[in-house]
């Protein structure tokens, strides 16, 4: 698939592109000296549209498939800036700080019925209430920040946007609602927040 100025790869087990991945995208607010960490890449379009413009880009993914892709779709666009790791949330990165996180995030509140049965899964599943995967992300982001730092999440008002300001306020962020879109059942929004 052509996406902007890139040719990106996708897979049945990696989430592909979609309204989040590009509202994300297109907002981004990076400085050319910045060392950034995508969490959650997928097929790489955001760590790939970020290393235009930042210095470093380390991207990770739960998914081993998705850093395959990942990993094609960098070669493919000769991107020379982007490091891959594999693990979970910050596990890849245990003691390294960015300028800027981001994290289009695991936001849908899923019963267990609604669980898929592959790594796919790992893109949607939010858990019974859509937080499973942000409060612990929250809980550990300013361990991973440099002074001056920012994060930039994506996530849905199915899973509690105020929570997420609020926390990320009582973290010690200036927080924003930098973009947002919205669909019949609900909103998608980028929230952007500044150390």
């Amino acid at each position: 698939m052509k996406i902007g100025e890139y040719n990106i790869e996708t897979s049945d087990n990696v989430y592909e592109p979609s309204d989040d991945s590009f509202l994300l995208a297109e907002n981004l607010m990076i400085g050319k000296n910045d060392k950034v960490l995508e969490i959650g890449t997928g097929t790489g379009i955001i760590a790939i549209t970020a290393s235009k413009i930042a210095k470093k880009v380390v991207a990770t993914d739960i998914n081993y498939d998705a850093l395959e892709i990942a990993e094609k779709n960098i070669k493919n666009n000769k991107i020379k800036n982007v490091e891959l790791k594999f693990g979970d949330l910050f596990n890849p990165v245990k003691n390294e700080k960015f300028d800027l996180i981001l994290f289009n995030t695991p936001y849908l509140p899923t019963a267990s019925d609604e669980i898929l049965e592959d790594d796919l899964n790992y893109a949607f599943d939010g858990g019974n209430d859509g937080r499973k995967i942000i409060d612990p992300f929250l809980n550990q982001l300013k361990d991973h920040l440099n002074k001056n730092g920012k994060v930039q999440l994506v996530q849905s008002s199915l899973s509690d946007i105020k929570k997420t300001i609020d926390k990320l306020l009582g973290l010690g962020f200036i927080t924003e609602i930098t973009a947002s879109e919205k669909f019949f059942f609900e909103e998608i929004v980028l929230i952007s927040g500044f150390l």
